[in-house]
């Protein structure tokens, strides 16, 4: 049977970062890989993020949009089948930011897949220095992503400051018995605070054995109401500290709507491309090789006329879609 694992984590929590290094191990070593982006967005930017890696030993795939939440499942399930008959021994699996994690195992066991499939590893990386105030949708979000991990790996470690850490996993304990889950996560047996630039073969070899660790809680019908949207802004070009002064800009102002992540590519006027990527802690703007001009700002209850004023934009130039439909 070919493993699966999932790689899921709340929005800007480095999922992407953490796969490129995780796939790289695994190609390494011998391994013949699939990454599958499954997002529910129209536009998918993290797969030019991981081209890279495409290979003889690894392929990449995606599953993007879909009319409703069940045609994303139905593209998700048929994604899999193809990938059930090419020999891979393992199969990665990016979600959104914003993830049902019952559907991955709703998929895998449905036929053929459930004789094709077994999971491998779930893996859910959690900011290190996690917004602690998220509102109750957030925090059931957090909830389905965490509930089930193997491992939990903290990312931005290196940028944390003293008790930032201790304060993310207290925090996931407490979303966990906010929603009836009697699981609680414990720094260093099944959370991971140690930088990635440090792991060695062993440290992958221990994710990749992490497994699963079922655990019911309270259910919420966030998913498929329209909690979470996504609205995607094409071509539109800014210099990078304009940009970086929007972003600051709108995310500080609550007339925009919640506004939980920014990210995308934008090209300079030299022609080289940049990656933005923001969440309310940090705002990052690095070279990237190619890219396309698009900026997607993820969140709830967004006010797309507020966007709009703040990024000189037509109304009529940016496209909106729900993030779980």
């Amino acid at each position: 049977m070919v493993k699966i694992d999932l790689i899921t984590g709340f929005l800007g929590s480095g999922k992407t970062t953490f796969i490129k290094q995780y796939a790289r191990h695994l190609i390494d070593s011998g391994k013949r890989i699939a990454i599958v982006e499954n997002d529910f967005g129209a536009i998918n930017v993290d797969m030019m993020l991981l081209a890279d890696l495409e290979g003889p030993n690894c392929e990449l795939e995606m599953v993007v949009g879909g009319e409703d939440y069940d045609c994303h499942k139905r593209r998700f399930r048929t994604k899999l089948i193809n990938l059930g008959m090419m020999g891979f021994d393992r199969v990665l699996v990016e979600p959104s930011g914003i993830y049902d994690v019952d559907e991955f195992f709703d998929v895998l066991h449905e036929a053929p897949l459930d004789q094709w499939y077994e999971i491998g590893s779930i893996i859910s990386i959690i900011d290190a220095r996690l917004e602690i105030k998220l509102s109750r949708e957030s925090d059931y979000v957090l909830t389905s992503e965490i509930a089930d991990a193997g491992v939990v790996v903290l990312s931005k470690t290196q940028l944390a400051k003293d008790g930032e850490i201790k304060a993310t996993v207290a925090h996931m304990n407490d979303a966990l018995a906010a929603f009836h889950c009697d699981r609680e996560f414990v720094l260093g047996r099944d959370v991971l605070a140690s930088s990635w630039e440090d792991w060695n073969d062993e440290d992958y070899q221990k994710i990749e054995a992490a497994g699963v660790s079922l655990h019911d809680h309270l259910k919420l019908p966030i998913f498929g109401n329209g909690s979470f949207e996504t609205v995607f802004y094409m071509n539109q070009s800014y210099p990078e500290e304009e940009l970086r002064d929007k972003i600051g800009a709108l995310m500080a102002d609550p007339s925009c709507g919640n506004v939980m992540r920014i990210k995308g590519f934008m090209k300079r006027e030299d022609g080289s491309w940049y990656e933005a990527n923001a969440t309310r802690n940090r705002i990052d703007t690095v070279p990237i090789e190619k890219g396309q001009e698009v900026l997607i700002v993820i969140g709830e209850k967004l006010n797309r006329q507020q966007l709009n004023r703040y990024l000189g934009v037509d109304p009529l130039t940016a496209q909106r879609t729900e993030d779980m439909k």
